[in-house]
């Protein structure tokens, strides 16, 4: 037996005895994530151990040290993948606790916004394993359509408590249905290279139904293994319930590592078709958020909120004492499941090969250590 401290993207300046090195376009590559782990005499891996903490945002703990209205500036900051859906989910828990209802003309444009930014992040994740140089252009077309939108093309801070900022254009509106149109014309090129890119490894770092729901992987890692389980159907929020026609959740008993990137792919044409049915609801006359009072208070309550993330569900935790800052939000992100659960689906695997099964769990190390 022997064991290794292996080093993702930053943690090689700190001790280590083996770098892995992931595709430049991960997002674990720029960040700083150990993996201690033991191989047996074969050289596979016996076991793998994520040693968290490392890279720590200190997320929650800055939420109780501002108010309501500036904890929305920093809740995109941890995973910088899902940074709109992050905004939005403390948004639409801290609007239902105070009983907020924002107008109509909101609700869609964050559907609409939320599928974009599920769209951007599954193009990123998908590109790393392809190295489609194509792939990564249409993703910057969405990036520039949030920097439109928003003023930030990686954290958008367009969500407000009671709605959005401001509203979308119909010059926004046409870009994106030309964008749209063009993802939806490479779709086949995009699934053929991924499917080349991952053939070689079919059967590899399975993760089962059962662990999935032990470890509480959702998202496309858990439908991958066969999780039938999506908020935007199962529980509707904002204007998924008017949308649930459109809504097809793709699953997969296989549970392997191409299982996983075409749970990425086949998401891709349903928020699409999403998005397309939000921009008739976005545009004309009406409010776009509730006026507050100058400074916001919860009701002295405990409340939960979930959203359906880019990598999974994510949910929020809020306490309050009828203060101007929570007493407590405490976040429930998909990253730290997804990456727990890796470390049991890579059980047998030689140390070569845990570099692609590490990058087919879709996580942000920011979101881990948050």
């Amino acid at each position: 037996m022997q064991e290794l401290l292996v080093a993702v993207g930053a943690a090689r300046y700190l001790d280590h005895d083996y770098v892995l090195e992931l595709d430049d376009l991960h997002p674990a590559s720029h960040a700083a994530l150990q993996i201690r782990i033991t191989l047996d005499d074969q050289g596979l891996i016996s076991t793998a151990d994520p040693q968290v903490g490392l890279l720590h945002r200190s997320a929650e703990k800055l939420f109780e040290a501002r108010d309501y209205r500036q904890i929305m500036m920093l809740a995109n900051r941890h995973d910088w993948l899902s940074a709109f859906s992050s905004e939005l989910g403390v948004a639409l828990t801290v609007e239902a606790a105070m009983g907020i209802y924002p107008p109509p003309r909101a609700t869609w444009t964050r559907t609409l916004l939320a599928e974009m930014n599920r769209v951007s992040a599954s193009l990123l994740l998908l590109g790393a394993p392809t190295r489609d140089l194509q792939l990564l252009q249409l993703r910057e077309r969405f990036l520039t359509l949030q920097e439109l939108a928003s003023g930030g093309r990686v954290h958008p801070m367009i969500n407000r408590i009671g709605g959005l900022a401001h509203p979308l254009t119909e010059q926004w509106i046409t870009e994106l249905m030309t964008v749209i149109d063009e993802l939806n014309s490479q779709l086949p090129a995009i699934t053929a290279a991924t499917e080349e890119a991952t053939a070689p490894f079919a059967g590899y770092a399975v993760l089962s139904k059962a662990d999935a729901i032990a470890y509480g992987v959702t998202g496309p890692v858990g439908r991958a293994s066969g999780l039938d389980l999506d908020l935007r159907r199962d529980d509707p929020y904002l204007s998924y319930g008017e949308l649930a026609d459109l809504l097809i959740v793709p699953t997969s008993a296989a549970g392997d590592l191409p299982a996983r990137y075409r749970m990425l792919l086949d998401q891709i044409p349903v928020s699409l078709n999403l998005m397309s049915a939000c921009t008739d609801h976005v545009l004309g006359v009406g409010e776009i958020n509730v006026p507050l009072p100058k400074v916001v208070k919860v009701p002295e309550s405990t409340s939960y909120g979930q959203v359906e993330g880019p990598l999974g569900v994510s949910g929020y935790l809020l306490v309050s004492i009828g203060a101007k800052s929570p007493w407590r939000l405490k976040l429930r992100t998909p990253s730290l499941s997804n990456v727990q659960a890796m470390a049991i689906a890579v059980s047998g695997l030689p140390l070569a090969d845990l570099g692609p099964a590490l990058m087919s769990f879709f996580f942000v190390v920011g979101d881990i250590d948050r």
